[in-house]
């Protein structure tokens, strides 16, 4: 099998994707053709089928197609023609190649983070991670496989779990650089922030938004999860409870961004400047390792709004 981040211009490519969105569009001539998103364990890759005929057989989103067509080069990304879609059959490929998934350990990541939630000394804290990290059954099943985002930055398996850790271990740094910080509620703050991704998105393969995640949306989720958890602990604090949720009501930052509330703690000011960084830091990484163009300038991101160079140079 030849992975999408291996593509390049011109190359025929005759395999099985994930096909995880089709559109059917018209063209500015009144003409139909398919808009798809086909993936695979390195990536996804834009793809367009111009001609709809006996060769394009009937599929649906999120089945496991067969597809001929050419690399080709659109507004500086690779995108794929194609001309013979059909549906995989059974055994014709391993479901293994089609999920991306983290190149850390998971062992590994999953280990730091129960190391993370024992060091956080504050009694009702500590119960509060324990109740939701071990005992709910949802997140301690799901935590170590999810994704962090549908496709912005960590959208692989494990990377809810990489993700986090990440911005803990940053936090944790942080805590005590600064005056005023409250290092276990900080600490907390960083492993709950996105904890209800679990809730807002499905499981591999779809990994879509479900109906919640659409209408409420994960900080919210988040946020209702601390009281319910909170309720069942006795004598927790009302003003631990509300610090807390603010930390997550408000890591996103700014209200057009999604947060209901913009950070008016210091340990809230601190969570979303780490998991802005994480997070965008991620996607210069993902952009650079995906880059299959030669020179040191990888192309333009959307989100990131920008160009992007690698920082290799000559020692001249």
């Amino acid at each position: 099998m030849r992975y999408i981040e291996d593509f390049k211009e011109d190359d025929r490519i005759i395999d099985h994707f994930l096909c995880k969105q089709k559109h059917s569009l018209k063209s500015r001539s009144g003409k139909t053709y398919l808009s798809l998103k086909l993936q695979d364990k390195t990536g996804t890759i834009d793809a367009k089928v111009w001609e709809l005929n006996n060769d394009i057989q009937s599929f649906e989103e999120n089945d496991y197609i067969k597809v001929d067509g050419v690399v080709v080069t659109y507004q500086n990304d690779v995108q794929l023609k194609v001309s013979k879609i059909r549906k995989s059959k059974d055994g014709e490929y391993d479901p293994s190649d089609y999920i991306p998934v983290t190149d850390k350990d998971i062992t590994s990541l999953y280990n730091q983070l129960k190391e993370y939630i024992a060091s956080v000394r504050n009694v009702h804290i500590r119960t509060l991670l324990e109740n939701i990290f071990y005992k709910n059954s949802i997140i301690s099943e799901n935590i170590k496989t999810h994704s962090a985002a549908k496709q912005m930055h960590h959208s692989f398996m494990g990377g809810l779990l990489e993700h986090t850790v990440s911005v803990v271990s940053i936090c944790q740094y942080l805590s005590d650089k600064y005056k005023y910080v409250n290092r276990d509620l900080l600490i907390a703050g960083a492993l709950l922030h996105d904890v209800g991704k679990i809730y807002e998105l499905s499981s591999f393969p779809e990994n879509e938004y479900t109906d919640d995640g659409q209408l409420i949306g994960h900080l919210v989720m988040c946020s209702e999860l601390i009281g319910k958890e909170a309720s069942k602990i006795d004598n927790f604090p009302h003003q631990l409870e509300s610090l807390l949720k603010h930390l997550v009501l408000s890591h996103h930052g700014l209200l057009e961004y999604g947060s209901p509330k913009i950070p008016q703690t210091i340990e809230a000011f601190i969570l979303h400047c780490v998991d802005d960084m994480d997070a965008k830091v991620k996607m210069f990484e993902e952009m650079i390792q995906s880059d299959n163009t030669q020179g040191n300038w990888v192309g333009y991101h959307k989100m990131l709004a920008r160009n992007i160079r690698k920082s290799d140079f000559d020692e001249k």
